[in-house]
C-alpha cells in the first residue's frame, strides 16, 4: 500500500507541538509544519512530484499524471483563484494537494478510485488518502452501522453517507475537495450540474464518441509516457534452467512482474481495446529490451497480453472458449506477446480467503484476489485493465426515465425489445417492453425524497424483491434480466444480502434512508445519480481491487476511472447508451479512429456467464472454508445477521438451491456479498478480541485488527 497523509491544525496552542512530535513511520516528508505533508509506502519517485509558485503557493501530484511542470503551475495558479476543476483535467489518475497560505485543498477524482478520507485530530484535521492510517491514528473502533449499511444498502450513498468501516473516519464524496483552512475544513464539488427546469442539451454523437477516444489514447499515452520500471527482485535469484519453464514462467513463478508495459486481454472489448491502442501507439510501448526469452532486442516493441485460462469450471464453456479464441486473435497482432495463463481449482472464487495483502475497506473484489493475482502476476510491471468501462460507458436502467423525463418516448423501444428477449421466449415475452415502460415512468414521476422514504419502509417491513439472480446466473428460465433491470428502476433499493440483516440492523439503516430523504439535496435525475453511484462503488470495489491482489513493484492502470475518461463518456448522449451494444459499438469506433478496424468476430459480446458459472463453482468447491468463517462469527454478535440463516444460504447456494441474497454467486457482487459478514468478523478476531482493544500508532492498534483480511462486501 501507498498513501498521502498530512493535517491541518489551529495556529495556537498545544495540539501543533502534539502533531509536530508524531512521525509516519517510512515516510517521506513534502513540506514541513504548520501543515505537512508526507507521501508513505512504495512511491516510485515519477510517481510524487512538487511543484512550486512561490514560498506560499505549492501543489503535489501522486501518482501517473500526464502534465508538464509547467502545466503544473498554471492548475496551481488557477487552484489558488478557486478552480479547483483545473486541477482534474489532466490525463491519468492521480490525488492533487494544493497549499496556498494556511489553506490546503485536497482534491478527489470523479470516479472515487483515488479516495480522500478525513478525521478530527489534535484540535485540527489529518486527512489521508488512505482510512486505515487514520483509524489508526484516532484509535478507532468499528463503525457497525456502516457495515449494516452496506450490507442493506451497497448501491445507495444515502445509507453510507460519507462514513467508513471506522468510527470517526469519513470519506470524501467522488468530484469534491477538501479544503482546511487552520484546522477547520469545508467540503466543496467542482464539476457543474445539470439543471432540471429544463431537458438536457442534445449532445451530438460523433463528437462524443471522438472524445471518448482522445480521452483514452491521452490516458494511454500518459502511461507509456512515464518513466520505465524493472520490478524488485527482492533478493531472489533465477535459479537457472527448469525442465518445461522458460525464463518468463520462472519469474513469475517468484512473484515477479515483467518490466515495462503489459495489458490484459481477456477476449472482452475493453481490455483489448486498451491493450491495441497501447500497442499502436508510437514509440516501444512494450517490455524492456531483451526481457522476453527468444524476442532478443525487439521485444522492447512488443506489449505483454496476458490472458487467463480457467481450467476448473465446466459452466459457461462456450463463453470461454469464445473469449480465448477472441483473445488469439487479437494477439495475432505482431505487436502484442501473448502469455496464457492457465489455472485450476486452486484460482476459482473464494480460494485462499484467509490470506493475501491488507485491505483498506471491505469489497467483493477480495473473493476474486487470489484468482487475479494469478493473472497479474505473469503481467508486467505496468499493467492496464479494463475495469470501470461498463460503469463509465453503459447505460443504468434508471435512465430509461431519464429519457421520459426529456420527452425522449421514442428510445425507449430497443432498449425495451432487448430485454424482453434477453431471457429467451417465453409467455411473458410480449408484455416486457410495456412493463418496462411502466417503470420507468413510475420512477420518472416519483419525487427522490418518496423514493428513499420507500426504500426505508421496505426495509423495515422486510419487503424484499426478486431481482431474479438465478435466472442471470443459470442463463435459461425465469425472468432474471427483466427483474434485475425493474429493480433497479428506482431511487434506491435495499441490496441481496439485506435478507441477512435482523429486524434492529434493517432498523438503524432505515433511520439512515430517512433521514436522508429529509435533508435539503441537490436535485438531479434519477439515471445520472444511480449511475454516479455505481460508478462509485464500482471504483471504491478497484481500490480494494488493487490492494488484495497487489504483487510487489506493479502498479495496475484502469484509464476508464481516469477523471478524463469519465467525464468524456459523461458527454455520450442517453439515447446512444441505453441501445443495446452501445458499450461495443463505442469501442469500435474508438479503435477505428485510432486505425484499428480488423477485430475478430463476436466482438463485445457479454461475458457474464462465464463469470457466474466460476463464482459457482468456487462456492461449491470452497464452500467448506466459506461456511466455517461464521463459526464465531463477530457480526452476529454485534447484532448485525443471524449466522445460523447465512451458514444455511451459503450451503444452499453452494448445492444450486435458493440463497438468500438472489442466489449468492450470480455475479462476483453476490458472490462478495455472500461472503461479506464473515470479514469485519475475523479480523477483529485477529486483532486480539477486536473493537475493544487498546492500541497506538502500529499494526497492533485495534485499527489493524479491523481490516486486516477484509471478505468483501
Amino acid at each position: 500500500m501507498r498513501w498521502l497523509v498530512g493535517w491541518s491544525s489551529t495556529a495556537s496552542g498545544p495540539d501543533p507541538a502534539q502533531g509536530r512530535a508524531i512521525q509516519p513511520v517510512g515516510a517521506h516528508l513534502l513540506w514541513a509544519d504548520p501543515d505537512p505533508l508526507w507521501a508513505v509506502g512504495d512511491w516510485r519517485p515519477d510517481e510524487v512530484r512538487v511543484v512550486q509558485a512561490d514560498p506560499f503557493s505549492r501543489l503535489a501530484v501522486f501518482g501517473c499524471c500526464g502534465a508538464s511542470d509547467d502545466e503544473l503551475r498554471v492548475g496551481l495558479f488557477a487552484a489558488r483563484g478557486g478552480a479547483l476543476r483545473h486541477l482534474t483535467a489532466w490525463p491519468g489518475s492521480y490525488t492533487a494537494v494544493a497549499q496556498v497560505g494556511r489553506r490546503t485543498t485536497i482534491v478527489g477524482d470523479l470516479a472515487g478510485a483515488r479516495p480522500v478520507f478525513h478525521t478530527d485530530w489534535g484540535g485540527g484535521t489529518a486527512y489521508a488518502t488512505a482510512a486505515l492510517p487514520l483509524a489508526d491514528l484516532i484509535e478507532a473502533q468499528l463503525d457497525v452501522g456502516h457495515l449494516g449499511a452496506l450490507l442493506a444498502c451497497p448501491d445507495s450513498p444515502e445509507a453510507m453517507r460519507d462514513g467508513t468501516p471506522y468510527l470517526g473516519v469519513r470519506r470524501v464524496p467522488p468530484g469534491h475537495a477538501l479544503i482546511l483552512r487552520d484546522g477547520a475544513r469545508d467540503i466543496i464539488g467542482y464539476e457543474p450540474t445539470a439543471s432540471l427546469a429544463v431537458a438536457a442539451p442534445q449532445a451530438d454523437q460523433e463528437q462524443a464518441v471522438e472524445g471518448v477516444r482522445d480521452a483514452l489514447v491521452e490516458a494511454v499515452r500518459a502511461r507509456l509516457t512515464a518513466p520505465r520500471h524493472a520490478p524488485e527482485t527482492g533478493g531472489g535469484l533465477d535459479p537457472g534452467p527448469v525442465p518445461g519453464m522458460g525464463p518468463a514462467e520462472r519469474r513469475a513463478a517468484r512473484g515477479a512482474p515483467a518490466p515495462g508495459i503489459g495489458a490484459d486481454l481477456s477476449g472482452g472489448s475493453a481490455s483489448a481495446t486498451l491493450a491495441l491502442l497501447a500497442a499502436g501507439l508510437p514509440g516501444m510501448p512494450g517490455t524492456l529490451p531483451g526481457t522476453l526469452s527468444g524476442q532478443g532486442t525487439e521485444a522492447g516493441q512488443r506489449l505483454l497480453a496476458v490472458t487467463f485460462n480457467d481450467l476448473a469450471t465446466a459452466g459457461g464453456a462456450r463463453s470461454r472458449e469464445a473469449e480465448l479464441e477472441r483473445a488469439g486473435a487479437i494477439a495475432a497482432d505482431p505487436r502484442l506477446h501473448h502469455v496464457v495463463v492457465a489455472a485450476g481449482e486452486e484460482a476459482l472464487p473464494y480460494a485462499a480467503l484467509d490470506s493475501g495483502p491488507l485491505t483498506d475497506e471491505p469489497g467483493p473484489s477480495i473473493v476474486v484476489a487470489e484468482r487475479h493475482r494469478r493473472r497479474l502476476v505473469a503481467g508486467s510491471a505496468d499493467h492496464f485493465v479494463g475495469h470501470g468501462a461498463r460503469q463509465a460507458l453503459d447505460a443504468h436502467p434508471a435512465r430509461l426515465a431519464d429519457l421520459l423525463l426529456d420527452r425522449r418516448r421514442r428510445h425507449l423501444l430497443r432498449p425495451a425489445t432487448a430485454l424482453a428477449k434477453a431471457d429467451g421466449p417465453t409467455g411473458h415475452s410480449f408484455f416486457v417492453p410495456f412493463t418496462v415502460y411502466r417503470a420507468a415512468r413510475k420512477l420518472a414521476r416519483t419525487s427522490y425524497r418518496d423514493g428513499v422514504e420507500d426504500a426505508a419502509s421496505r426495509l423495515l417491513e422486510r419487503r424484499f424483491t426478486d431481482d431474479g439472480g438465478g435466472a442471470a446466473a443459470g442463463g435459461k428460465g425465469g425472468r432474471g434480466v427483466v427483474s434485475a433491470s425493474l429493480a433497479a428502476l428506482a431511487w434506491c433499493r435495499p441490496g441481496p444480502a439485506a435478507r441477512w440483516l435482523t429486524g434492529e440492523a434493517l432498523a438503524e439503516v432505515s433511520l439512515r434512508l430517512a433521514e436522508a430523504a429529509a435533508r435539503p439535496v441537490t436535485l438531479r435525475r434519477p439515471g445520472e445519480r444511480r449511475a454516479d453511484a455505481a460508478l462509485a462503488r464500482y471504483a471504491a470495489d478497484h481500490r480494494v481491487f488493487e490492494q488484495a491482489a497487489e504483487v510487489r513493484s506493479q502498479r495496475l492502470h484502469a484509464p476508464f476511472l481516469d477523471n478524463q475518461v469519465v467525464r468524456a463518456c459523461r458527454a455520450l448522449p442517453e439515447t446512444l447508451r441505453v441501445q443495446p451494444g452501445a458499450r461495443a459499438a463505442v469501442l469500435r469506433a474508438v479503435l477505428a479512429g485510432a486505425g484499428i478496424r480488423d477485430l475478430p468476430p463476436g466482438w463485445g459480446a457479454p461475458s457474464h456467464a462465464a463469470h457466474a458459472a466460476a463464482v459457482r463453482a468456487g462456492l461449491r468447491a470452497w464452500v467448506g472454508e466459506v461456511v466455517s468463517l461464521f463459526d464465531a462469527p463477530l457480526l452476529a454478535d454485534a447484532g448485525l445477521v443471524e449466522a445460523r440463516v447465512v451458514r444455511k444460504a451459503l450451503r444452499a447456494a453452494a448445492e444450486g438451491g435458493a440463497a438468500a441474497p438472489g442466489r449468492a454467486g450470480r455475479t462476483g457482487l453476490h458472490g462478495g456479498v455472500a461472503a461479506a459478514a464473515a470479514g469485519p468478523a475475523r479480523h477483529l478476531l485477529d486483532g486480539d478480541g477486536g473493537a475493544a482493544a487498546a492500541g497506538g500508532g502500529g499494526r497492533g492498534g485495534p485499527a489493524a485488527g479491523l481490516v486486516g483480511a477484509w471478505l468483501g462486501l
